[in-house]
């Protein structure tokens, strides 16, 4: 093992390479632009391509063919990039092929883009969002075997500050050799064979003279993996001091750093807060957020860096059953990339006592 002290954006790339990613296409837009230019420093080296593309729709176009050629794939940008890919991601799932979307997104504006999609047709795409660089490394591997298995998009969510933290990261001195392709990927050899193989958003039915597909019949395969991969992906979070807590924070990424912050400052207090830090939030963990609040929690507290996306996430999960109420704000600075001064562990805690006050046993 190897300890290095690396930008979060660099972690990103590593893990992608030992993840077994060998292709990568982006435009440069900041914070993503550093992962872009670590990925073309760190792809050469084992074999693999990284292509500084035209636009975010050239790169996601790339993406999509080195994946149906059998390669772990991945692309990425910040929200407004990621808004020119979505037709293609969609076309993807009603496809089949898997790879990874990483948003490095400016604040948390991108939850309903992440976890609800722009594109068109009935399809969804597991969504993971680390907390910070050190979990890059296990999401980002889980993600590109999602997928493979699912053969459907997934996207991971960072953030400015995770694309630029400096931590120290022990890696292994091996990249690990990627899979092997799998067997529906098109490599070519079956082709003229009357027996060449296809991937389309319009299903694996060729059509020949006088005989046609049948899109309904694709459509429903579609619903059919989709269903399967819903009730396939365990919901993830991380639980902090929820067991007896009178107010919990719900926080996701940076802002769960944040909470969990603001937790530990309020417990030495001898005020009783816990945090859930949604890990996957698609499918969003919505028995871990209701197992939090069913306890002596008085209030749910939704923290997000936007005007107000995730919190309906845990509004449908607890339908009713608790008070949610939202600390959020979209609170930037001058360029709207980083988190506002005003954003800060005390302003939290200021917040949380509040509630305490009037959710908590003492509230009168």
């Amino acid at each position: 093992m190897t300890t290095r002290l690396v930008e979060g954006s660099e972690v990103v790339a590593d893990a992608m390479v030992r993840a077994g990613c060998r292709f990568f296409a982006g435009y440069p837009m900041t914070p993503f632009t550093e992962v872009l230019e670590h990925m073309a420093t760190a792809l050469p080296p084992v074999g693999g391509v990284c292509v500084n593309a035209e636009s975010e729709l050239e790169a996601v176009g790339m993406v999509w063919g080195a994946a149906a050629a059998g390669t772990r794939a991945a692309t990425g940008s910040t929200g407004q990039g990621l808004s020119l890919m979505q037709e293609s991601i969609a076309e993807a799932s009603l496809a089949g092929i898997g790879f990874v979307v990483l948003n490095m997104a400016r604040g948390q504006g991108d939850y309903f883009q992440a976890t609800r999609g722009g594109g068109h047709g009935d399809y969804r795409t597991p969504v993971l969002a680390p907390s910070g660089p050190v979990e890059v490394a296990e999401l980002m591997a889980e993600a590109f075997e999602l997928a493979d298995r699912w053969r459907n998009p997934v996207v991971v969510v960072g953030d400015y500050y995770m694309a630029h933290t400096w931590v120290d990261i022990e890696t292994p001195g091996e990249v690990p050799e990627p899979p092997p392709a799998p067997e529906w990927s098109l490599d070519g050899h079956s082709g003229g064979s009357g027996a060449a193989k296809l991937v389309s958003p319009l299903g694996t039915a060729k059509r020949r003279d006088g005989v046609g597909y049948d899109l309904a019949a694709h459509y429903e395969g579609c619903a059919q993996r989709r269903r399967e991969m819903t009730a396939g992906i365990t919901p993830r979070a991380e639980l902090v001091e929820t067991d007896d807590a009178e107010v919990v924070l719900v926080a996701y990424g940076t802002m769960a750093r944040y909470a969990d912050a603001a937790v530990s400052a309020l417990r030495s207090e001898g005020h009783r807060v816990g945090l859930v830090r949604p890990i996957t939030l698609w499918p969003f963990p919505e028995a871990q957020v209701k197992a939090a609040a069913d306890g002596s929690a008085g209030v749910v507290a939704v923290y997000e860096n936007n005007a107000g996306q995730m919190i309906d996430d845990v509004r449908l999960s607890l339908l009713g059953s608790s008070p949610v109420v939202g600390l959020n704000s979209f609170a930037t600075d001058s360029s709207a990339f980083g988190i506002a001064p005003d954003v800060t562990v005390e302003n939290l805690t200021a917040s949380v006592r509040e509630l305490l006050s009037e959710f908590g046993q003492d509230a009168t």
